[in-house]
């Protein structure tokens, strides 16, 4: 196989960091999921990084880690949920690779999220045991600030309602098309 980055994009608990290695496997490529690469060479996790730090901070340490990551000439990564909405972040993987959507419903995102403390932009939510009404609220905001990013994508694939393997099976299949098309 020929050069293939993948970036895997979507909101939080879209299934990027869990699609993202069972896909890299199946291409028999390397995966990095972002955050997790942030979070040991800063030796803090992402919500601590935010914390004590800012997120202009983050975004400085996520391009970085993303130059980096870009000189893999196979490789399948996992972005964080806001990566995209950084314009250099953005140029860079649109220039170097393909960008993979991981689409999710607002409900849906719901019930992942609903009990998940380790996610800076919900955690007070969590903490603060708001109502769904609310969380909901939160998300689609969210999501409307980000779905221009998002849906910049290369490809979009809804996981709403399928399986782990025929969301992998689905990617699998449509990379080929995707890395033999005419830039």
């Amino acid at each position: 196989m020929k050069e293939i980055r993948i970036y895997l994009t979507g909101f939080m608990t879209s299934g990027k960091s869990t699609i993202g290695p069972i896909l890299a496997n199946v291409l028999g490529i390397d995966f990095f999921d972002l955050d997790k690469v942030i979070e040991n060479e800063e030796k803090q996790t992402i919500v601590e990084i935010f914390e004590k730090k800012g997120e202009a901070y983050f975004r400085k340490i996520e391009l970085q880690k993303l130059e980096q990551l870009c000189e893999f000439k196979s490789v399948v990564i996992s972005l964080g949920g806001g990566t995209l909405t950084d314009k250099a972040n953005y140029d860079l993987l649109k220039s170097t690779g393909k960008i993979i959507y991981l689409k999710v419903s607002p409900n849906n995102l719901y019930k992942r999220l609903k009990n998940k403390i380790d996610r800076p932009l919900i955690r007070d939510l969590v903490l603060g045991e708001k109502s769904e009404e609310d969380f909901l609220e939160r998300i689609k905001e969210l999501l409307e600030k980000r779905r221009m990013y998002y849906e910049k994508a290369d490809l979009i694939i809804e996981t709403d309602l399928q399986p782990l393997g025929k969301t992998v099976d689905k990617i699998a299949k449509r990379i080929s098309v995707l890395f033999n098309e005419k830039n």
